[in-house]
């Protein structure tokens, strides 16, 4: 049984096509049993984000053949892609990729372990592949090989994680500000942060601080009703720009990304704030661009002011050490694709060894019944025990001896030698090793 892949991520397409082509929740499981209805497909997982959509598929043996192989060109699975969002195939074709077997192994490696991700080693996906693989499983389209897939996926995901240092170093500056909030404080469980904005990049260093367990968060946005919208996720309370040096004096963190034109934070403000603070030191990163906060903050004896340029030095470095982490993780899933590929190699072994059972459990049945018969019309049981032996041996060995002789006459000496091999060469003794 062979796999593939067909997809298109951030690389290959613009966003509004990675929209279009998008599955919804509610649309997934419809999508997904109607992926197996199309010839050739026994297996199917379908992972969308925003940033891919990927088609997992397990095709049947039949499909193997060279002229029935799916490719980015026909009419099979990318005519289902592009039928499905009710789109035009040449309109997409382009901008897909296609792995087949070996190559679609590594690649749902890669993606787990985010070596495929916008952000080098982004843990999220590995999550994301986890909810795609239980919805086939609830649907009933994940079978035998893509689960074991997926399993070996999210098993070396792990291992990167925990044998390199991929997901150690902040590369965006909402993570990088979180990560150097909890380096100046240590645990954040009793600090307080104050969010100035309330956009894209306030909100996922919102989401970083929480996971460090944060004790209490503060939105001040021009917009109220945005602010509270934003401090609700997060049970935190919500201000108003104007109020903010009411309330300075409660933060431990200020984080400042807004779009205006002038500083919303001078340099009086945070000096009235310390004072009421006793001096107990505050962290503030500006991400803004021009600069929310007035340059002159950072001159002041207890503040730790770092704006988006320092960030960007850390986020360079970072990345530099993903890149080097990224090495030591291909080096991984290089060695676990190839015991992938022992494991299915091996499914064809077990098939025969199944049959092989299955027919030698026939034979067996089929002469006992027949001893039986003899024992009860009064046949002593030596001779009984004779017929049984004789008849099971002529029974075993009709087959191979026939397959053997034609192999001679053929000169198909590789036949010859593995029945060698395989009825009387006799394995070696362990305790002469």
């Amino acid at each position: 049984m062979s796999l593939i892949t067909l997809g298109l991520n951030h690389k290959t397409a613009p966003l509004e096509l990675r929209e279009r082509l998008a599955f919804t929740p509610q649309t997934l499981p419809e999508a997904l049993n109607s992926l197996v209805k199309v010839p050739g497909v026994t297996e199917a997982v379908i992972l969308s984000t925003c940033n891919r959509t990927e088609l997992y598929c397990a095709l049947h043996e039949d499909k193997q053949a060279e002229d029935a192989r799916y490719t980015v060109n026909d009419q099979s699975l990318v005519q289902w892609f592009s039928s499905f969002h009710g789109m035009d195939a040449d309109n997409i074709s382009t901008h897909l990729y296609h792995h087949e077997h070996k190559e679609t192994i590594r690649h749902a490696m890669e993606v787990a372990s985010g070596l495929d991700s916008m952000v080098l080693g982004e843990p999220q996906i590995s999550g994301q592949m986890k909810q795609a693989y239980a919805l086939a499983t609830h649907e009933g389209t994940l079978g035998h090989i893509l689960g074991k897939l997926f399993q070996n996926a999210f098993a070396v995901a792990k291992q990167v994680r925990t044998d390199t240092a991929i997901g150690s170093s902040p590369v965006s500056v909402a993570f990088a500000a979180a990560s150097l909030a909890k380096q100046i404080f240590g645990e954040l469980d009793d600090a307080t942060v104050l969010l100035i904005g309330a956009g894209e990049t306030i909100e996922l260093a919102a989401r970083h601080l929480q996971s460090q367990n944060i004790r209490q968060i503060i939105v001040a946005n021009r917009s109220l009703e945005r602010a509270q919208k934003l401090a609700d996720e997060f049970d935190g309370d919500a201000i108003s720009l104007q109020h903010i040096g009411d309330h300075l004096q409660r933060a431990d963190i200020v984080i400042a990304s807004t779009a205006s034109p002038l500083p919303i934070l001078g340099k009086g403000t945070v000096e009235r704030a310390l004072k009421k603070r006793k001096h107990e030191p505050i962290f503030i990163v500006d991400l803004a661009v021009p600069r929310d906060i007035e340059p002159e903050v950072g001159k002041l004896d207890d503040i730790y002011l770092y704006t988006v340029d320092d960030l960007q030095e850390v986020i360079s470095e970072n990345l530099e050490n993903r890149q080097q982490a990224a090495e030591q993780a291909h080096e991984i899933i290089d060695d676990k694709v190839e015991h992938f590929l022992d494991w299915q190699r091996s499914l064809v072994a077990v098939d025969v060894i199944s049959e092989l059972r299955s027919t030698a459990i026939d034979f067996s049945d089929e002469v006992l019944r027949k001893a039986h018969k003899h024992l009860a019309a009064g046949q002593s049981p030596e001779d009984v025990l004779a017929f049984l032996a004789h008849t099971l041996t002529n029974k075993f060995l009709h087959q191979p001896s026939t397959e053997l002789r034609k192999a001679g006459e053929d000169e198909r000496h590789d036949l010859i030698q593995a029945a060698r091999r395989l009825f009387i060469d006799k394995p070696a003794d362990p305790k002469n090793k």
